[in-house]
This record gives structure tokens, C-alpha cells and sequence, in this order.
């Protein structure tokens, strides 16, 4: 695996690498040489932040932890790595469709567990033309933490959604 670490507010010590290759290098069973590992380390007071992206045929495998330290926060991040993993497993099985990235021995194996996806309620709503705000207006008050609507101004269906510490996103197509 290669690996590109980089750092944000943070110089990245040699101690903290040779971690990141040692815990990381458990990963190595599951994908082939050439996947790229993005590691992104940053301090935010004190808060220790890893955000780990594997960008795979089709998909993305991405995690995100948050501790007082560092070396906790990749441990931590590790261990949802390896649980995606398994449901990404699952669901190649189930679809019967190539590995992508994976090698062919962790597909064969018998890992494995019941994340089975199962739709238990499906939901049909209008979508009303509005603006950015008057959609995160609207998903504030129904309590939730995304709202789909279509953008008065562009036409096109958008997705407001909460962040961490009471912020916003947009997710909008790209055509």
C-alpha cells in the first residue's frame, strides 16, 4: 500500500509515521500494492484528529476519529477501517461483482458478519423548489440532520445536511 500522510496544523513526527505504517500495515491483507492510503492528521486545541480516505473502484473507504491522543486516534480509526471493510465484503459477495482493489484470498475467506442492508421503510415526499437557507430552515424544524430539496436557483436536487458544531453542508450534483 502506498501511503500519503500529510498534516494540518501539525508537523508529523517520524514516531507518529513509523506508528501509522506499523497500525496501518494490518490493512495490507485486504488490499492490493498499488491502493493509495490518504492520512490526514490535525490538532484543533486539544483535540487530536486522524481522517484515513482508501479510494477504491467504485467507492471510497473513509473514517474519521478524534481524541486526546494521537496514537489512541489511530488505533481507533483502525478498527472502523477494518469493520467497513467487512461490510463492503459482504456486499461484493452479495452483488457478486469483482474486488476492485481487494484481493482475491480476503474475498474467498470467511469473515464475514449479518450487516446485512435492510430497507424497512420507504418514505415519498414533494420536492419543493427553495433556497439554501430556507432548506436548512426547513430540515431545523423537522429535527433532522439532512433534507433533500430542489434548488430554486439552479433547478437541480441538492441535499443540505448538519456538521459537527452546529454547521452545514451541501452536497450538490455534478454532472
Amino acid at each position: 500500500m502506498q501511503y500519503i500522510i500529510s498534516g494540518k496544523n501539525l508537523d508529523v513526527t517520524e514516531g507518529i509515521r513509523n506508528s501509522i505504517y506499523s497500525k496501518m500495515s494490518k490493512l495490507e491483507r485486504y488490499f492490493t500494492e498499488s491502493t493509495e492510503v490518504h492520512v490526514t492528521l490535525s490538532v484543533e486545541k486539544e483535540r487530536q484528529k486522524i481522517e484515513v480516505t482508501i479510494p477504491m473502484k467504485g467507492s471510497i473507504i473513509r473514517a474519521e476519529e478524534v481524541s486526546q491522543d494521537m496514537y489512541a486516534s489511530i488505533d481507533m480509526v483502525l478498527d472502523v477501517i477494518e469493520r467497513q471493510l467487512r461490510k463492503y465484503k459482504n456486499k461484493i459477495i452479495q452483488k457478486e461483482q469483482a474486488g476492485g482493489f481487494l484481493q482475491e484470498e480476503y474475498l474467498d475467506g470467511e469473515e464475514g458478519g449479518d450487516d446485512e442492508i435492510r430497507i424497512v421503510r420507504r418514505k415519498t415526499f414533494e420536492v419543493k423548489p427553495m433556497d439554501v437557507e430556507e432548506a436548512c430552515m426547513q430540515m431545523d424544524l423537522l429535527n433532522h440532520s439532512f433534507y433533500v430539496f430542489r434548488n430554486a436557483e439552479t433547478d437541480e436536487i441538492n441535499v443540505v445536511y448538519r456538521r459537527k458544531g452546529n454547521s452545514y453542508g451541501l452536497i450538490e450534483p455534478q454532472c
